[in-house]
C-alpha cells in the first residue's frame, strides 16, 4: 500500500489550500482513509476521516465547518479542501489508512493507522 501527498504549501490566514493523497495497493473495495497533522513536540492528531463508500466522517473539532473530507474513486484520490485557515492549522499534514479501529464518526488513533504518507507542510501566516 503506497499513499503520496500533495497539495500543501504556504497560504495566508483566511485563504484556502487543498491536499490530495493517491492510494494505490488496497486490496479491499471500501476502507476507511484519513488526514492527522502534526507540529513539532507535539503528537500526530486527527483531522478527518472517512469510509471510502461515502458513510460517516469524523472532524476534528478544530477544523469542523472549515474543513472537507472527500474522495474521488475513479482517481484514488482523496482530499482535504481546507478553508478559513488559521495560522494555528500550521502542521505537516499526513494521509493515512489501513485502520483497525475506531471507525467515523469516532475519533481516530494514529497508533492503530498501519500505511501512512510521506507528509505535506502547511504553513498559515
Amino acid at each position: 500500500v503506497q499513499l503520496v501527498e500533495s497539495g500543501g504549501g504556504s497560504e495566508q490566514a483566511g485563504g484556502s489550500l487543498r491536499l490530495s493523497c493517491v492510494v494505490s495497493g488496497m486490496k479491499y473495495d471500501t476502507y476507511c482513509v484519513g488526514w492527522f497533522r502534526q507540529t513539532r513536540g507535539n503528537e500526530r492528531g486527527g483531522v478527518a476521516t472517512m469510509y471510502t463508500g461515502g458513510r460517516a466522517t469524523y472532524y476534528a473539532d478544530a477544523v469542523q465547518g472549515r474543513f472537507t473530507i472527500s474522495q474521488d474513486n475513479a482517481k484514488n484520490t482523496v482530499y482535504l479542501q481546507m478553508n478559513s485557515l488559521k495560522s494555528e492549522d500550521t502542521a505537516l499534514y499526513y494521509c493515512a489508512t489501513g485502520s483497525r479501529g475506531p471507525e467515523p464518526p469516532n475519533t481516530p488513533i494514529a497508533a492503530f493507522f498501519g500505511y501512512w504518507g510521506q507528509g505535506t507542510q502547511v504553513t498559515v501566516s
